[in-house]
């Protein structure tokens, strides 16, 4: 029997030449709501995010979900080239000096010389960073760029003491995702900044006090050293408010140990990862499988505070709800933003109920709250909002096969509701894909009155 571990198995590299943005993450937790990576392309849904072939990393991101990036950073030496953009300050790198596994990112900045290692807890992105001796070293926070699917229509940040900075990015609506979302976020350094500055409209500020704004970003700087020294952050984030991600910081990861947040991050993965063991078969069909298994319980992401506040949009205007909680204090269930389940009634479908019915338990009633508070059962929720992307009703079958499989803690009833609706007339079979603001294209009403749908129909009048 091989002493591996299933997290052992796991190889996050395969398929990195040719994927989606929210299909690579290294530094993160099962479903985490932080999903911490480097960017080695930027710029789209489809070619942006890791891409193995890319010799440059333009940054850390902390968010790599369905429509939603956000919050870039880089370690750096020298001048402060944050103004000029990420092909001014990417650094080169190798594989040859990279380390990937389940909840652990370590690789060597070669422009910089600086080695970079990142983990993570579900909510909080965990950095250290070893700087060469000499220059005076920094940290660029690129909070307003374009990432993966998203442009930022707006940043923010501050300051609050030496060691702490707050502040929030606004994703811009897309194609897909019809409302802007904001996230917040507080990062935490164990060494104290002694410069803070940063650029707006194109224009460098050695120092400020804030900075806001699209194409906005800052730094902090810290005293030079005659040595090599390792400096660490802490970046949490939240869908609410700051003050839900300090809540999540303090809560997730009140101390400065690494190593022992490094370790957690692999004994979760190997906790999720090995309800399922195998036996026999070659090292390459284990690889296969156990990989497979991880990109199963990687990209839907949670995306409440560790106190139960959600964010909805599914209104006119942005709510703070909270999950409810059982008699222990605890949340009765998390809420969780996904792409749609198209195909996944040969999929998730199946697996989840078996071997995850807690995830299918949460996406059961992420699913109906999202009915009883917008009206509609999503067919992919996005940080609290809706996104009418491609056609149909596919929550409908997931929402059905976890009642097969006996996962019935979520209101059936309203569930059911929910599912007439969105296969009547002003449901989501009324919209066609990307018909976010009327019922017209998706052809329902002409297949209940003449029992097909004609071709040429539009989504918008």
């Amino acid at each position: 029997m091989s002493d591996l571990t299933p997290a052992d198995w796991v190889n996050p590299l395969i398929d990195t030449a040719n994927r989606r943005f929210f299909f690579f993450s290294s530094a993160c937790r099962p479903f985490g709501m932080v999903n911490l990576s480097p960017d080695t392309a930027r710029s789209g849904a489809w070619e942006a995010g890791y891409r193995y072939d890319s010799p440059y990393i333009h940054d850390f991101s902390h968010l790599h979900a369905w429509q939603l990036a956000g919050i870039a950073v880089l370690p750096a030496t020298g001048p402060v080239r944050g103004h000029e953009g990420s092909n001014a300050f990417k650094s080169a790198f190798s594989h040859d000096d990279e380390t990937v596994a389940p909840g652990y990112h370590a690789v060597t900045l070669e422009t910089y010389d600086i080695r970079a290692e990142l983990t993570a807890t579900d909510r909080v992105g965990f950095h250290r960073y070893t700087f060469p001796a000499g220059d005076t070293s920094h940290i660029l926070f690129d909070l307003g760029t374009e990432l993966g699917p998203c442009e930022m229509s707006d940043c923010r940040a501050r300051m609050v003491s030496d060691t702490r900075m707050e502040g929030f990015v606004e994703a811009s609506a897309t194609r897909r995702r019809p409302k802007a979302t904001r996230i917040h976020f507080v990062a935490d350094f164990d060494t104290p900044v002694v410069r803070f500055g940063g650029w707006m409209g194109g224009e460098l500020l050695e120092t400020c006090e804030e900075v806001n704004g699209k194409d906005s970003g800052a730094y902090v700087a810290f005293e030079a050293s005659d040595e090599c020294r390792t400096m660490q952050m802490k970046i949490a984030i939240s869908y609410c408010s700051v003050e839900g991600a300090v809540r999540n910081l303090e809560a997730e990861c009140s101390h400065w140990d690494f190593d022992l947040i490094r370790t957690e991050a692999t004994d979760v993965w190997n906790a999720w990862l090995g309800r399922i063991l195998v036996e026999g078969g070659t090292n390459a069909q284990r690889t296969k499988f156990y990989t497979d298994l991880y990109h199963a319980i990687l990209g839907r992401r949670r995306v409440n505070d560790v106190d139960g506040a959600y964010s909805d949009q599914t209104g006119e205007k942005q709510v703070i709800r909270y999950i409810p909680k059982q008699a222990d204090g605890t949340l009765a269930y998390e809420h969780h933003n996904s792409d749609a389940f198209w195909g996944a009634q040969w999929t998730l479908d199946i697996l989840w109920p078996l071997a995850y019915p807690d995830i299918t338990h949460n996406f059961c009633n992420t699913l109906v709250d999202m009915y009883r508070n917008g009206g509609l059962i999503p067919r992919g929720p996005s940080g609290g909002n809706y996104t009418f992307v491609m056609t149909s009703a596919t929550s409908t079958h997931f929402l059905v096969s976890a009642y097969q499989k006996g996962i019935r803690d979520w209101d059936v009833d309203a569930g059911f509701e929910g599912m007439v609706k969105n296969h009547g007339s002003g449901g989501l079979m009324s919209r066609a894909g990307y018909e976010h603001d009327t019922c017209i294209g998706g052809g329902v009403e002409h297949y209940i009155e003449k029992g097909y749908v004609p071709h040429g129909i539009k989504a918008h009048a």
